[in-house]
Parts: structure tokens; sequence; C-alpha cells
């Protein structure tokens, strides 16, 4: 298994393989960390899809790890969006260098990630149609009935936003395009696997359990490439069955 630490244009990224069997043949996850994160702490991830035979990159957010600035949480929280979004654009970036550098030869590519790597790869589905597959734990795909409620819960602690009404609209209008129910369409019978908390008090369970209710009539005829994992037990962090059912979801997906 091989970890290398490599930079792609603006972003820095952990590329993870099991060397002993690379090719341009293998498929690629690229898997997005979470809110305050780093493309390191998603390493359990990398290393059991490498041993599946699955070419890894763990990009570092805008504003995180080694891209960090002096920004406290509550400056960090207020530009949440920009990163999704630059995400979100960078994601078509790096399908395009691994395109250039050779590494996307057999032309199956995932993303996955881990609550805001988990809304990331949501926005990802809406934006680019030639994702094949997705894994998405503790993420919600209604971007637009996010960014309302972290305002107003950023406005119930006692703070102001920094934001005029137009640009607020603005920004509703541009996560609009992004966010996945109002575009279910999108999905396009792609596979998606779920994992989600029921006691996740950061990205509530209900939204995207009511999202994939809606949504799996469209999959009555291959059920098994729609899934939702609930953890009835669990907050805001991934068991390891969930992680587990996460890598193999993608490994039975990218290597069928």
């Amino acid at each position: 298994m091989e970890i290398r630490e490599e930079q792609w244009g603006q972003v820095p990224l952990l590329h993870v393989v099991d060397e002993q069997h690379e090719s341009s043949e293998m498929p690629v996850v690229v898997f997005f960390h979470g809110f305050t994160s780093a493309k390191e702490h998603n390493l359990h991830y990398a290393f059991n899809l490498a041993k599946n035979g699955i070419r890894v990159l763990l990009p570092e957010a805008h504003l995180h790890g080694v891209r960090a600035e002096e920004l406290d949480e509550v400056q960090l929280s207020l530009r949440f969006w920009e990163i999704v979004l630059t995400s979100i654009e960078e994601a078509g970036f790096l399908r395009d260098e691994l395109q250039d550098k050779g590494l996307l030869n057999s032309g199956r590519l995932a993303f996955a990630g881990t609550s805001m790597g988990g809304i990331t790869t949501l926005g990802c589905l809406t934006a680019y149609p030639w994702v094949d597959c997705a894994a998405v734990m503790m993420g919600t795909p209604g971007f637009v009935k996010l960014a309302k409620g972290q305002m107003q819960q950023f406005e119930n602690r006692g703070y102001k936003l920094p934001m005029g009404s137009d640009e607020v609209k603005s920004l509703f209008d541009t996560l609009g395009t992004f966010d996945l129910t109002k575009h279910p369409e999108r999905l396009a019978d792609r596979p998606v696997f779920f994992w989600h908390g029921k006691k996740d008090a950061t990205v509530p369970f209900e939204p995207t359990w009511n999202f994939f209710n809606a949504e799996k009539a469209a999959y009555s005829s291959h059920p098994e490439d729609f899934v939702f994992m609930a953890d009835p037990h669990a907050g805001h962090a991934v068991s390891r069955p969930g992680m587990l059912a996460a890598v193999g979801f993608l490994a039975d997906h990218l290597n069928g």
C-alpha cells in the first residue's frame, strides 16, 4: 500500500494505491473529508478501497488542513458553502487531471465523503453526469434547506449574518443549482449508498431519509443500486460497519 502526497494544481491531496496491483485501468474514488477535518482523517476508507483494487484520491478542502487560514470555527462556518462549492468545482478539475495523467482509462469514477464531504458528493452528482456512483455518509441533498437552517441557527446563537438580503438570495439561487432535491432527475439511475445516524444533531437524518424514500421507486427494478443504511444509535460519526458497507458498495459497483 502506498500513500503519496501530491499537489494537483491548487489541490493538495493524498494518492492511495496498492502498488502491487496498480494499473491505469483501475477505477478511482475521490473521497471528500468533513468540516474542520483534513484529508488524512479518512485514510481508513482509502486503505480498504485500495485493498479492493481501487485508486483513491483524498483532496484537501479549501480552508482546511494544509490550506487552512487563521479563521476560528465561527468564521469558517460562515464560509461553509464557499468551501463546498469550491470542492465541487475542484472535482471537475481532478477528473480532468486523472484523464490527462492517463489514470482514468477504465472510465470508472466515483465520489464519496463524510458530512461536508457527503454534501459535496451530492452536489457533484447534481453537477456532473459522468460520476458513475457515490457513497454519502451523513450528507444531505437539500442545499437550500440546510443553508436556511444554518443561518437560523447562527442568528439564534446571537450572531448577525454578514450578508445583506440580496447576497442571501444570490447564495440560495446558486445553491439551488446544486440542490439534488430540486433536480432529482439528475440522479439518472446511478448507484448511490447512504449512511446516516438517526441521532445526528449536526446534519439532520430526516431530510436525507425522506429524499431516499421519495426517489427509491425509480430503482425498484435494481434496489441494490440505491441503498440507505440507517443506524438507530449513531450520532454524527460513521460506525465501522457503515464504513465497511460504503467501501463494499463502491467496490461492487466499480469492479463489477
